[in-house]
């Protein structure tokens, strides 16, 4: 049955490999009508997120929010599939690191660094700019698919730019690994913790609210300088990335630090277009006890 889904897997990817980016957007479309209208894709989820985090905006705020909101989802959504087929003078026209020499200095050093970021615009165009744009060693983590033949694929996918994928299970013996190598570790950090004795808790869009503590650990244990990536939306299928140093020394810091800077820039860049989070997860499903 594996083997079934991982050729009606590829199948689905062989239908956008050569389409247009018009027609990719004109799938956006109809699968924007879909979801909001028809499907109202957890509609509830996203109106409750929004309202909580933004008691200061009207009804109609929300509501236009919400609208815009599902158009960029169904974008990113039809963007991840293209992905997989995007060629390389597509990434460098369509996704734009504009100050990777901000990494060099640390190169020179053969230190390697943490860049972290949110689910905010396009993450998965990242994992292929990263290993065009960076000098250093790009490594991703993620959670592996349970079909090991589509998770083998969007490994090899991932790879054929540079980037390293690995298991978010193995994050500790990734980072030792490559203790010799001048590496980028991309730590995507927003998500909500599976083990609440371990997080950090911050205040984050209007929500007391519980952060994953490894980019923090990894970052002390190793001395790495923490970066985060602003990604920007230019236009529809266009974006920018402006990388800012966020903590140069992280074993000089308090313990949370680290996590309430990446929280409050991350909110920043939320609040300034809020539009591109991703509001449809359940985000503060956990409470403090």
């Amino acid at each position: 049955m594996n083997r079934f889904y991982y050729y009606l897997f590829l199948f689905f990817l062989l239908l956008f490999r050569n389409t247009s980016f018009w027609f990719l957007y004109r799938v956006s479309d109809l699968l924007y009508l879909f979801l909001l209208y028809l499907l109202k894709y957890r509609m509830k989820v996203v109106v409750t997120n929004l309202r909580d985090s933004f008691p200061e905006k009207s009804e109609e705020e929300i509501k236009r929010i919400t609208r815009d909101f599902y158009k960029h989802l169904c974008d990113i959504s039809v963007e991840g599939v293209k992905a997989f087929s995007l060629r390389k003078k597509d990434i460098l026209k369509r996704f734009v690191i504009l100050n990777p020499e901000i990494l060099d200095p640390y190169l020179s050093k053969k230190q390697s660094v943490i860049t972290v970021l949110g689910h905010f615009n396009n993450w998965e165009w990242g994992s292929l700019a990263a290993g065009i744009f960076l000098k250093h060693k790009p490594v991703g983590f993620y959670k592996p698919l349970s079909n090991l033949f589509i998770d083998s694929y969007i490994q090899k996918t991932r790879a054929k730019e540079g980037m390293l994928l690995e298991s978010v299970s193995h994050t500790s013996q990734t980072f030792r690994k490559l203790k010799k190598t001048p590496s980028a570790f991309i730590m995507v950090a927003d998500q909500s913790p599976m083990n609440l004795k371990l997080a950090f808790w911050v205040p984050f869009l209007n929500h007391d609210t519980a952060v994953l503590h490894g980019t923090e650990k990894h970052a002390i244990r190793n001395n790495y300088p923490v970066f985060f990536a602003d990604v920007q939306k230019v236009k529809r299928g266009y974006y920018t990335v402006m990388i800012e140093l966020l903590v140069p020394n992280p074993t000089e810091t308090e313990p949370g630090e680290i996590t309430r800077k990446f929280m409050q820039r991350l909110e920043e860049q939320i609040r300034a277009k809020p539009e591109f989070w991703l509001w449809s997860h359940r985000r503060w499903k956990h409470r403090r006890t």
